[in-house]
């Protein structure tokens, strides 16, 4: 039996939810061989109290991350926890990350340490449901054709209760009100969520490379009652769809709001949850549905991270 002693970044309902699953699921970790011990839980407000297992140490004080034989980064952002994980990666330590903004806009950084498989990263897509790891493994025996996500669970409920007769207004308030949007919501309702997340899908299948900046972003505050309306007396929905094709010899890709027939599989997957259109030359096409955001779910796809990092499968490795 051997001792892996973890660190987490960030408490909020990820890292929590993190934290209550690693200890419902300590008797896998053992059949292992491992004596997974958490050095530490990294937050702003050591005195806020947290649903976490009993003796938790939770602390405004990093200095514990460089005494961790790996790191979970549930804290959200994109300097603050990049500034937090550098010298932890630069010793060539893995680090579980669900941060898809970090991941798209630091990738110059980053990428190198997803080469080395320093960097597991499944839940920064689609939370608890697996694409990231199907890509990176499997399907790279199939020459990539296209894609089509629904990637965005704010913009999907948003649109959902447009189709029910709200304002675009009455209905972001509402998806705020539930928590679902941020406070400013622009990174959702403006499609930067869904390319943050489209630009990690491409450096799997298109390029290792894959910009941020090469993607086309069109969120869903120009949408109308008018254009909803428009698409249903057609047969169809309207979607933020984050899109992938080949184009030439490069890609096209764009994030914007899409009318799509209504059985279509990005509009049948319900509102609440993620969808994604994959399509190959060899393995034709494959539908991935699920769920998409929640602490639990989340914490499934990290926890599976962590398993595999244990167990000594390597990170998520892109393009090269």
């Amino acid at each position: 039996m051997r001792t892996v002693a973890v660190g987490l970044l960030g408490c909020g309902t990820v890292g929590a939810s993190v934290l209550r699953l690693l200890e419902a699921r300590r008797d896998i970790i053992e059949d292992i061989g491992v004596n997974l011990e958490v050095a530490g839980v990294l937050v702003r407000d050591p005195h806020r109290e947290r649903d976490v297992p009993q003796g938790t140490r939770v602390t405004s004080d990093p200095s514990f991350l460089m005494e961790c034989g790996l790191v979970i980064e549930a804290m959200g952002g994109v300097d603050r926890p990049l500034d937090l994980l550098r010298p932890y990666l630069r010793s060539g330590r893995p680090v579980v990350t669900a941060n898809k903004a970090m991941l798209a806009e630091r990738w110059d950084e980053l990428r190198q340490y997803a080469l080395d498989g320093d960097l597991y990263y499944e839940a920064s897509v689609m939370a608890g449901t697996p694409v990231i790891g199907p890509m990176s493994t499997v399907l790279r025996a199939s020459r990539f054709e296209s894609l089509e996500a629904v990637v965005n669970g704010t913009c999907n409920y948003i649109l959902t209760r447009m189709e029910g007769g709200d304002a675009y207004e009455d209905a972001l308030a509402e998806a705020q009100r539930l928590g679902y949007a941020e406070d400013p919501p622009t990174l959702d309702v403006g499609g930067w969520d869904s390319a943050h997340k489209l630009a990690v899908l491409a450096r799997f299948c298109a390029d290792g490379d894959f910009a941020l900046s090469d993607i086309s972003v069109r969120g869903i505050d120009t949408v109308t009652p008018h254009d909803i309306e428009e698409a249903r007396r057609a047969g169809e929905r309207v979607k933020l769809v984050a899109s992938l094709r080949r184009d030439g010899d490069g890609w096209a890709a764009s994030v914007a709001p899409t009318r799509l027939p209504a059985d279509h599989p990005l509009c049948t997957a319900g509102a609440s949850r993620n969808a994604m259109v994959y399509r190959g030359e060899e393995c034709g096409e494959l539908i991935f549905a699920g769920g998409g955001a929640g602490g639990t779910i989340t914490a499934s796809a990290m926890v599976g991270d962590v398993l595999d990092n244990l167990i000594g499968f390597p990170g998520h490795v892109p393009l090269h």
